[in-house]
Formats: C-alpha cells, structure tokens, sequence
C-alpha cells in the first residue's frame, strides 16, 4: 500500500505523511518544504532555492545546504520518500491530487463560482468548505523568505475570494445567520474594499439592521475621502437607496444574532498599557502560527494585562478564572462566557459548537489554581475546534504538548548611571500611574533618579511598580525610596480593586507561594538569602543541604515552571528572584525561625567559593575563577555584611585573605573596602590571622595612593606575623609602598624575600624585575622577569612576565620590542580579566607610542587609562599616567599645561615618587579632580575633540609655576608601576 503525503500551506506549514503530522525543524528547511510545496509539482531549481533562502549573501557552501536539507526532507517524509524527486539541477515535490490544501480551496472555489447562479446554497456548502481550509495567515513563520511571502499574498488573496464568494451565496440563498460577522471581518482586513463593504451592509439590511447598513456606509464614504481623496462607485449609491427604501426587507426569517452578553469579552482595562509594546507585537506573531500559547509569569508581572490588550484588539472572549474555586465550575464558567445557557447535555460540547462556529481566539486568564481542570476543557477545545487559538495565562504552563509558553519578566529598569532613565519602560509606567494620583507630577533630575532607583528595587514589577506610585498620594518620591524595605505592606494596603489577590504585594505573592509543594516552598526560602541568584549547582546543594526528599532538580524546576524562580540562560543558567518575591522569601524564612541557618549556609557558601578562587585565579583557569567571582559578587557582598554582623572574625578573615590575589589585580573597588574595614577593628589585634589581612589591606592602600599607610600597615603585619602567608602578604605590599617612594633597592630586597616565603607562583620576581631595572640594573631585571615567566601558571601572571619585559625594553631604548611585550600583556590581561594589568600594560604602550612620534595614538591611549584609573579610584598610577602624559604635552609645544600637570603630581601627597628633586615651591595642591579636569581638556583639544561631558564641568585657569621648576629635560622615574 503506497503512503499518502498532505502539505498545508494555509495556515502554519504543515507536514502529513499516512495521516500522523510530522515535525519539519528547522526554519530554513521548512521554507525549503514550502517552495517545493507551492511549486505544485514543476521542478525548482537549486539555484532558485539558493536565491529563496540567501538573496542577499549566500555563504560558499549554500549548495550543500540545499542538499542536506533536501535528504533530511526525505528522511522526514520517510516511506512517500519517492515523491521527492532529483532531476538534473532541480528538485521536484510530486504530490497526488488533493494532497495541498491550496489545490483544494481552488477546486472547490471553482466549483462553487459555476454553481453560483443556479444553485446558491450548493455553493455556499462549497465555499464553507473551502473556507475551513484557512487554519490562519498562510506560512506566517516564514514570511522573511521573499518567494514564500510572494506566494502567501496570493493565498491571501485567495482567501478573500472565497471570503467575498461565501458571502454573496449565502445572501442569495438566505443562509444569513453569522454571515454578518463574516463581512465584518472582511472588511476588518481590507477597510478601503468597496466590494466587501457592500456586501456587509446588505447582510446588514437583509437581518433587518437597515440604520447600522447605513452608518457603514457613511463611515465607509468618509473613510475613503480621508485616506485616499476618492468617491465610492455608483453601486453603493444604488444600494444605499435601496436600504433606505427598504427594498431589500429583512429576508427569510431568523434569529438574528444579538450582541455578544456583557461577560463575552473581558472588561476593558482602565489605563493604557504602558512599557509592554514589544512583547506585545511578540505574542501577537506567535499566536498566528501556535494553537496554544500561555504567558507565563509571577503574580504581578502584568500577564492578565497584556492577554486583555490581545483579546481587545482580536475582541476575544476572555474567560477569567481568578473567582473560580471549583474546578468542575471550569466548563459552565466557560459557557457563561459564550451566552449559552445549557439545560441538557454535556455542557463543555455545547461550548466547544460554540467555538467551532465563533471566534478565532479565547483568552483563559489565571489558571494556576484550576491546572488540571483547566488542562482538560483547553485541550477538548482544541481538538473539536481545529480553527479556534488558545491564549491563556498561569503561573505556569498548563502541560499540554502543544503549548507555547511565552514567559513574562519584569519591564525593562534603567540601568544605575543612566543618563535618561525616563526612557526605561518601568519608569515610564511608574510617572503615568503617578501623574493618575498626583496629576500635574514633573519630577526634577533628582526625583527621576529616585524614581529609578525605585523600580529597579521593585524589580520591574509591574504591579509593585503601579502601587508604588499610588503611593504618591501620600508621600514624596524620597520617602517611598526610603521605605521601600517595607514594600511588601506598603504597596497597596487598602487598595480598591476586584482582585483580593493584588490589594498588596504580600496578596500577591502569598498566591503563589501557596500553591507550591512543602519541598519547594521550604527551598524557595532559603534560596532568598542570595540577593542576585544562584547557579545550578549551588541550589542543588542547598536543596541537599535541606534534606528533601524529592529530586533538587525537579524542585527547583518546580520553582522556575512556577514562576517563583525566574532562569536567564547566560554563560550559565542563572536563578533568580524578582525583588519582591526575594522579599517575601525572606520574612517567610524569618517567619519559620530559619533565617540563622540560611545566613550561616550563605557564608559557608561564600568562604567556600573564595578558597576555590584563591586557588584557581593563580592556575591556566583563570578566566573561568575571574567570570565566577564578578557574576558572584553581589552574593560575596551579602555573605560579608553577614560575616562582619558575626561575633567571631574567623569567616570574615576567610573571604578578605582568600580575595588578595583576586583583589591586587582587578578594579573590583566595592570589595577594597571589605579589608580596610576589617583593618580597622580592635578586635583584629587578637586574631591569629591579623598579619595577613594587613598585608591584604596594605595593598589596597597602595592602590588608593595612601602610600605611607600601606607602609605602616605592612611594617605592623609583618612585625606580628605568626606564619609565612603573613609574612609573605606583608613583605609584597612593603616591596609595592618601597616602588611608590622610589627606593628600588629596598623593594627589591622585599620582593625577593616574599618570594622566597611563596608557596605557589606570585608577582614578587616581576616587582623586583621592576625594581632591578628602575635602579640601572637591566641584566638582573631580565633573570628575573624570565624565571617569572618560567614559573607562571595563570594568563595574568604570563601577562604580568611580558608586562615586566616592556618596562625593561622601554628602559633600555628597544622601543620596538617594549610595544610588541606591552601588546602581549594587554592580550592576557583581556583573556584573563585582570584589569590593573590590563591598565599598567596600556600606559607603557602610550609611552612607546610617544616615543616612537605616534602621538594621536599615545593621547588615546592616555585619555582612556586616565579614564579607567578614576573609575577605579588608582591614584598611584593615575599620577604616574598624568606625568608621563606632561612629557607628552611637551613634545607637542605645551609646557604650560605640562609644568601644571607636573606641579599636581609633585605636591599631591598619594602622588609616587617623581625623582625630579628640583625644589619645586608651589605652595598650593591643584588636587585630585581639578588635575584630571587640566587633563582631559588637554586631550581633547590635543585630539580636536571635546572632553568628558561631566556634571558641573567648568573651565579650569591652569595656575601659575612657581620658579625654579625643575628642567624639563632632567630624567625622572614616570614608570608605569
């Protein structure tokens, strides 16, 4: 028995094969399959297949492509395999008759037109049938491929015809019940179409509504003027005449369809939808080629609101479940909803003959408390009504194969720093809610800053968002910010609305958090302790932790299908919470007596991931320690603040002495100030690790320029060290405060005697490799760089080893051979996210380009490590990237903003070293951001380009050099270490 194969291409592409559907993947296989199809058995061409899926820039191999995906269609097509046949450069689809659905529509369309005059309800039959056809928009999904979207305007067209031709049969052969919606809807789709809007007001007159026939065709008239400048035809003047003379009566009598029972269509929602346009535009195309689609999301993520605007705009029915408790009431809520009122027989068929004839679209909004029940009556529906869409909305997804989740986030919040964060659809929303309570509200630069603030604490919430702005009646913008640590009972207490469920945020979430199981509300808890989300791995382990007894990762799914738990796929899936639902997570862990064992798991969680970072960071796996630490950090945060709350400093000490390595050579600024405080508590005196978290806190103080304290803070540690990891911290931070004040030999000696104590490979050979060639001694410098790099196992630390070589060629006049170590470094450093090795490296590259006459180059390359310096808050090496960018000025006949430059540096107490010893007599500091501002303008204007716009720039007078400056030409040490 041969094997039958149908395509459909009136609606979505659809492969049959003996009668089962077979899945195509694939879109540019699938637009292969359609160009086959609507060929209709003549032979496409290879090249004209190439042309249909590349028009513009076929890659070299498109050919093969082509013939993979041709075999793959075979193999798909299984046994009918045959009817894909190969001809010489061509491919040939060889369908039997009827075996395309578009085939058919014509046939019956023809046969339908030569019964017309003679049999008008034959032809009617025929046309319906015709008409069932249509599943949607014909191959909607593949509309970008320019020959299928040629061929779909014809199907289209196609259908319009058979649209027009159903309508004048039925008129003619007095089938009108429905037919008036059915010329509604034509001429919906083609408002300008004269001939489908005199059918419309004939079915209008013939059903006995003559004053709406009229109206039609006045709005029609006016219409036509506006949009084109035209006159309708005569023939709509005669047929107006003959509504209005009642000559065309009311035709055989029926039941006219009244309109639609209020409950038809869910209420109109209130306030525009404000922030949701694009995901709108998105549910709108995926409903054209999906049977079923749930938005998913929170409670409070603006499901229900963006569903109401799809089914306004299809005037859909909206089933809306939320009051619903009994899940038997499912069926009968749903034929409320369709004005049937059923007094025997299955109640749900009764729906579904009410479905099969009616709308294209039904709404089913919140559907997380009815799952099963609702499951059921979406997939009977479905099944009896092969032209009807399902939009629903949940939680989560109802489970049924044919389901399209389309998961709903919070609105876009601005990001902290944004320029013009009003242009953030959170905010957006929040001033339209907040103009609706507080009319006339124009927030100023600051409270739009606040407002900023508000919703990105908030989440994008929707629903919080709109509450917080209701709140404007009450408070001001700074208030609310200031107590949005109550926001679950803030927002909204008392609010006036149909659902009990978003009177507050608490109402919301409580929703939602009750319908989870035991296991992953108690999961759901503890992982609210991390303040941005966890890893896989890391839930897992907290679920273990927990003791549960189902599977951690089916909880965890469970959280995520809830949407209690939001999954962003990134470098590595990420779990998150949304702020509020964070919120309520916590005062739940509270509420349950858990919140000391969540906080305790969290920094055990934390002393654990930074032991795994200090010992990874100093291997090949670098890169991979730096992603895991900068995607940690808001977490390390938390755990901090927790270890610090802590009577003991044993975990704190943990977290600070495992960063060093991580901390001396990234901008991670937030976390220098974790060992500067930890520095500075009595209590460290007593702990036997304090030598170490001096050594540590040394080096930061290095970093911020305060040179002395570095000093004193490493001389104290190292006086007071009980082990070698102290001592070793210690004397490398001694060595970097020695480099600061110019005494190479004295930072030599410290960095061979870290090196010594160092039980794994370090920076200390390359810092006494500086200090070595800094002090003359260039063969020295050169061992040392090259046991280094013997030595190193990190891409940072090798960075750092062809860093060190640059600084010896640069010395030694190679500037050729420094620019190519300089390059390699800034490559290793990108590779290995060590930013400070990334900016030193920058700054010696900008020396050699200036050296070498590239000047524009060397300004570059200063402007952007002046930049990155403040940001960082590295004074150290901000003044030593402003002295050499003087020596630069003065090549280009500037001495003046030079000399001012150089008197900053001089004078400024975090300043290193300038060795220049010219007894300079400035008595007033330019200081810190006056000296940047010198900077940046001499750049810019250097460049021909304008500087920074910052806030509260102004022009800054250079002020006057004192005599008895030291000579230009004297040599100074302006290294950039």
């Amino acid at each position: 028995m041969s094997s039958t194969v149908a395509i459909d291409v009136l609606g979505p592409l659809r492969l049959t094969v003996d009668g089962r559907p077979v899945a195509v993947p694939g879109h540019k296989r699938r637009a292969v399959l359609a160009l086959l199809a609507l060929a209709e058995g003549r032979a496409v061409t290879v090249d004209d297949l190439v042309d249909g899926l590349w028009p513009d820039d076929p890659p070299a191999s498109c050919r093969a492509a082509v013939h993979s995906h041709i075999s793959r269609l075979r193999g798909h097509l299984g046994p009918a395999a045959g009817c894909l046949q190969t001809l010489d450069g061509a491919y040939r689809l060889a369908l039997d008759r009827g075996a395309l659905d578009v085939v058919g529509a014509r046939r019956l369309l023809a046969s339908a037109r030569a019964a017309e005059q003679t049999d008008p309800g034959g032809a009617a039959a025929l046309v319906r049938e015709a008409r069932a056809l249509w599943r949607g928009p014909p191959l909607a999904e593949l509309r970008d491929v320019a020959a299928v979207a040629a061929a779909a305007v014809g199907l289209e067209r196609l259908g319009r015809d058979v649209t027009e031709l159903l309508i004048r049969c039925s008129i003619a052969g007095g089938e009108l019940e429905g037919i008036t919606g059915l010329a509604a809807e034509a001429v919906a789709a083609d408002p300008l179409a004269e001939p489908a809007v005199r059918q419309l007001i004939e079915a209008l007159a013939r059903t006995g509504r003559g004053a709406r026939a009229l109206e039609t065709a006045r709005d029609f008239r006016r219409r036509l003027v506006e949009e084109t400048g035209l006159d309708p035809s005569p023939a709509l003047d005669e047929l107006e005449r003959a509504v209005a003379g009642g000559d065309l009566g009311q035709g055989p009598a029926i039941a006219a369809p009244g309109p639609a029972p209020p409950a038809a269509v869910g209420p109109s929602p209130g306030t525009p939808l404000v922030g949701r346009q694009v995901q709108l535009v998105e549910l709108q195309r995926l409903l054209v080629g999906e049977r079923l689609v749930t938005v998913v999301g929170p409670g409070g993520i603006g499901k229900t609101r963006l569903a109401l605007e799809v089914a306004r705009s299809a005037a859909a029915p909206v089933l809306r479940l939320a009051p619903v408790t009994d899940p038997a009431a499912v069926p009968h809520a749903l034929a409320a909803v369709l004005g049937l009122h059923v007094v025997r027989g299955d109640v749900l068929t009764a729906c579904a003959a009410a479905l099969g004839t009616g709308p294209r679209l039904l709404v089913v909004d919140n559907c997380e408390h009815l799952l099963d029940a609702v499951r059921d009556t979406v997939r009977t529906v479905l099944e009896r009504c092969p032209g009807l869409t399902v939009l629903a909305t949940g939680r989560e997804p109802l489970g049924l194969a044919a389901e399209c989740p389309f998961r709903l986030g919070g609105l876009a919040v601005p990001a902290p720093g944004d320029e013009i964060p009003g242009r953030s659809p959170a905010v957006a929303l929040f001033l339209d809610r907040a103009r609706r309570v507080r009319p006339g509200f124009a927030p100023d630069e600051e409270e739009l800053d606040l407002v900023a603030e508000i919703v990105r604490r908030l989440g994008g919430m929707p629903l919080a968002v709109e509450l917080a702005a209701g709140r404007l009646s009450t408070f001001s913008t700074g208030d609310l910010a200031a107590r949005l640590d109550r926001a679950l009972d803030l927002l909204g207490s008392g609010r006036t609305t149909a659902d009990p469920r978003h009177r507050t945020l608490r109402d919301t979430v409580a929703w939602s958090y009750q319908l989870l199981t035991d296991d992953a509300r108690r999961l759901f808890r503890h992982l609210s302790v991390f303040a941005d989300g966890v890893d896989l791995a890391t839930a897992e382990a907290v679920a273990v932790d927990l003791g549960l007894p189902a599977d951690p990762g089916s909880v965890l799914a469970h959280l995520v299908d809830a949407s209690m738990v939001e999954v962003a796929f990134e470098d590595h899936p990420r779990y998150r919470m949304l702020e509020p639902l964070r919120a309520f997570g916590l005062d739940r862990l509270a509420a349950a007596g858990e919140t000391s064992a969540a906080q305790a798991r969290l920094v055990r969680w934390a002393v654990d991931l930074t032991a795994w970072i200090d010992a990874t960071i100093v291997s090949d796996r670098e890169p991979e320690a730096d992603a895991v630490l900068r995607r940690e950090l808001p977490n390390l945060r938390a755990a901090w603040r927790l270890a610090r709350r802590g009577p003991a400093l044993d975990d704190a000490v943990a977290l600070v002495v495992a960063l060093h390595d991580a901390l001396d050579w990234r901008d991670l600024t937030e976390a220098w100030s974790w060992p500067e405080e930890l520095a500075g508590d009595p209590a460290l005196a007593e702990h036997p690790r304090a030598a170490e978290v001096l050594g540590v806190a040394a080096g930061i103080s290095y970093l911020r320029g305060d040179h002395r304290r570095a000093d004193a803070q490493a001389r104290t540690g190292l006086a007071g060290a009980t082990g070698p990891r102290g001592s070793w911290l210690c004397l490398t931070s001694l060595a970097e405060a020695d480099m600061a004040r110019g005494a190479y030999r004295e930072a030599l000696d410290h960095s061979l005697a870290a090196d010594a104590l160092a039980t794994r490979p370090t920076e200390n050979l390359g810092v006494a490799a500086l200090a070595a060639a800094y002090a003359g001694d260039l063969d020295r410098a050169a061992s040392l760089v090259a046991a280094l790099d013997a030595r190193a196992g990190s891409p940072g630390l090798h960075g750092f080893a062809s860093y060190v070589a640059g600084e010896i060629h640069s010395v030694a006049g190679r500037p050729e051979r420094a620019e190519q170590c300089y390059r390699l470094a800034v490559d290793r450093a990108r590779r290995s996210g060590a930013t400070f090795l990334h900016g030193i490296a920058a700054v010696g590259l900008a020396g050699v380009h200036a050296a070498r006459g590239r000047c524009a180059e060397a300004l570059d390359g200063y402007r952007d490590a002046i930049e990155y310096w403040a940001t960082a808050g590295n004074w150290t090496h901000q003044w030593v990237t402003l002295r050499n960018l003087a020596d630069l000025l003065r090549r280009l006949d500037d001495p003046e903003t030079a000399a001012v430059l150089d008197a900053a540096a001089d004078l400024a107490p975090d300043a290193p070293a300038g060795h220049g010893g010219d007894g300079a007599t400035a008595t007033e500091h330019l200081g810190r951001d006056a000296a940047l501002e010198v900077a940046r303008r001499a750049v810019a204007r250097h460049l021909g380009t304008r500087p920074p716009s910052r806030v509260g720039w102004e022009p800054i007078t250079a002020p006057q050099v004192p005599s008895g400056r030291r000579s230009p030409s004297r040599p100074r040490a302006r290294r950039p270490w």
